[in-house]
């Protein structure tokens, strides 16, 4: 109880003891009130109070002055005192409690409230160039922007410092207000005032008329003229009615050239131009002036394999082919008789006008020696000439400098079927033959050899008659019988079934190549040119009436006696593919030296059983 009054009166005490040491001052109440009219980041308008040598002292309404350096005034000569300007408040109070002030700083504010108020992505605005940066030059459209080098021109930029300084107009590609970010593109204006152009220019071209242009760009097709707002391409065959390599034989950058619209394609904004148009074209009147089998002269201007092009005159030439060089000589590339330069005198062979084509022949210039041949080698004259080449169906023999004759294997032997020509001739041998035949258009000539002698078999009935026994040598086996060679050269048969009266399974078992036998004559065809022999009836006696044992003939089947030769090597060549085609079996034994065994194999033995 006695306390309690105390206490009450501490707390009465403590609630009426005042600190005046915090206690604020008037000034200190009257600046707090002043510091909440202004805010960091604005714009405010301020007062030059003073003009010093390094700046102004600028009065914005607080309790203290601001300076801004003379730095930031584009005109300092014309700063004075008392006048207002705009200002851009960075600090109410720095470390010296003064105010932070800039003026470039509320001028780019500004420049930046007032472009993202009037302007968008994709207007236009204009600028001066002012100075190169990586990638691209900055412009001055009131604030920085970015201008990519890709940006600059419609073409190529070759040096971006040639920019600097030039006023322009530029699109706004994309605006960041909060990163305080602007690119613009120039490129695009002028891409799209081209394109008016290049519209309004399309529907006032119209072929055949001429043009001025300036060579914009030359390539190997051809080259580009800026038809002063659309370009326009002179391809390199409507520069000239001659041959040109290259489009800058002619033209060259920068060259002001008249050239004819030759075509407008509006939905492509494609210019078709010529140059050449201008003159007459040559191949109007080249019929009259080069009529056919007239001779010229020209110059070879490109060989390629299959012939030489001639140049008659300029925008005009002709083709020699290689057929038309030599009368003889097989010519097979163009330049083995003709170069680049050479200066020529051909014949006119043909003339087409509209497909632009003019033939001629360099041969026709001389005399045709295959029409010679035909009055100086009459059909059945015989010559003696070289062996050139061989080949598998005849032999090819000199006859004069370039010229051969042909003789076929067929015309090689009366008697004999030849199937490779190195039967009976080689290269390099000089032979005789007959001219069979000389034609100059086809420039052939047929030789015969056996044409040299009789044929045998025009008299065959007075060497050999039927049931004669001859002698003579085995010069082929076969699977179905063995070839006697006779006197004459001339072959007879032994079929397999006139070998012996036994049955035999092959020819080989019984004859070898090279055997000398005796064999009676039993059958004589003269038009197909066989003679049937048996070797089983030589120890029978004739009938009287000359005909041959009824034996010889028992068991022969139509046809059996007389086998044509072609139909022998025909077999032989095929049995010898088969044996090819067949795995590999160990080789026989070696055939006796004095007479070799003809090839054999399964195939052979195969046709055996199918004649038994």
């Amino acid at each position: 109880m006695a306390t309690e009054p105390t206490t009450k009166q501490q707390a009465s005490s403590s609630q009426s003891v005042v600190d005046v040491g915090n206690v604020p001052s008037m000034d200190a109440l009257l600046g707090i009130e002043k510091t909440r009219a202004f805010a960091e980041g604005s714009v405010i308008d301020g007062t030059i109070v003073e003009k010093l040598d390094g700046g102004v002292l600028v009065d914005i309404g607080y309790k203290a002055e601001g300076f801004v350096a003379k730095e930031e005034f584009a005109d300092w000569a014309a700063v004075a005192a008392g006048q207002v300007i705009k200002v851009f408040l960075e600090m109410i109070e720095d470390d010296d409690n003064l105010p932070r002030v800039s003026v470039q700083k509320a001028r780019l504010q500004q420049a930046w409230t007032n472009l993202v108020a009037n302007y968008q992505e994709g207007g236009v605005i204009k600028g001066v160039i002012r100075n190169r940066v990586k990638g691209g030059l900055i412009v001055d459209v009131g604030v920085d922007a970015f201008l990519p080098g890709s940006q600059v021109d419609a073409g190529p930029v070759r040096s971006l410092e040639s920019y600097i300084g030039q006023e322009s107009e530029f699109k706004i590609i994309k605006i960041n207000p909060d990163r305080r970010n602007i690119v613009v593109s120039r490129r695009d204006l002028i891409e799209a005032q081209r394109a008016e152009q290049r519209a309004a220019l399309l529907t006032e071209l119209r072929p055949n008329e001429l043009r001025r242009g300036v060579v914009k760009n030359i390539t190997d097709f051809g080259a580009f003229i800026d038809l002063n707002g659309i370009d326009g391409l002179l391809h390199i065959t409507d520069m000239s009615w001659g041959r040109i390599s290259h489009p800058s034989e002619i033209l060259k950058v920068g060259d002001e050239v008249e050239v004819m619209i030759l075509s407008v394609d509006n939905d492509r904004q494609r210019v078709s131009l010529g140059l050449k148009q201008k003159e007459g074209n040559p191949w109007d009147t080249v019929d009259v002036k080069y009529p056919v089998s007239s001779r010229i002269k020209g110059k070879v201007v490109n060989v390629m394999p299959y012939g030489a092009f001639v140049e008659l005159e300029e925008g005009i030439e002709g083709l020699i082919h290689v057929s038309e060089m030599s009368w003889t000589k097989r010519v097979t590339k163009a330049s083995e008789v003709l170069n680049v330069g050479d200066e020529v005198e051909a014949v006119v062979l043909d003339v087409q006008k509209d497909a632009k084509k003019i033939s001629l022949g360099l041969r026709q210039t001389m005399e045709n020696p295959w029409d010679v041949l035909a009055t100086q080698f009459p059909k059945g004259t015989r010559l003696r000439g070289k062996v050139r080449n061989l080949t598998s169906y005849g032999a090819f023999v000199q006859i004069q400098d370039d010229i051969d004759g042909m003789i076929h294997v067929s015309d090689m032997s009366w008697t004999k079927k030849v199937t490779n020509p190195a039967e009976v001739l080689q290269k390099g041998q000089e032979v005789e033959a007959v001219i069979l035949e000389i034609d100059p258009v086809q420039q052939r000539i047929s030789l015969g050899l056996k044409q040299l002698a009789d044929d045998p078999w025009t008299s065959i009935e007075q060497h050999f008659k039927v049931g004669d026994v001859v002698e003579g040598q085995v010069v082929k086996l076969a699977s179905f019988g063995a070839f006697l060679e006779l006197s004459n050269g001339i072959e007879g048969l032994i079929h397999i079934s006139q070998i012996s009266d036994e049955r035999i399974e092959k020819v080989r078992d019984v004859l070898k190549v090279g055997d000398k036998v005796r064999a009676r004559v039993i059958k004589i065809d003269a038009e197909e040119r066989r003679i049937g022999l048996s070797l089983k009836s030589v120890g029978e006696e004739m009938p009287a009436s000359g005909a041959a044992p009824a034996a010889a003939g028992e068991g022969l089947r139509p046809g059996e006696a007389m086998v044509d030769l072609g139909d022998v090597f025909e077999q032989a060549i095929s049995e010898r593919n088969e044996r090819e085609t067949e795995p590999a079996e160990p080789p026989p034994p070696p055939p006796p030296p004095a007479a070799p065994a003809a090839p054999a194999g399964p195939a052979e033995d195969g046709r055996e059983k199918a004649d038994a």
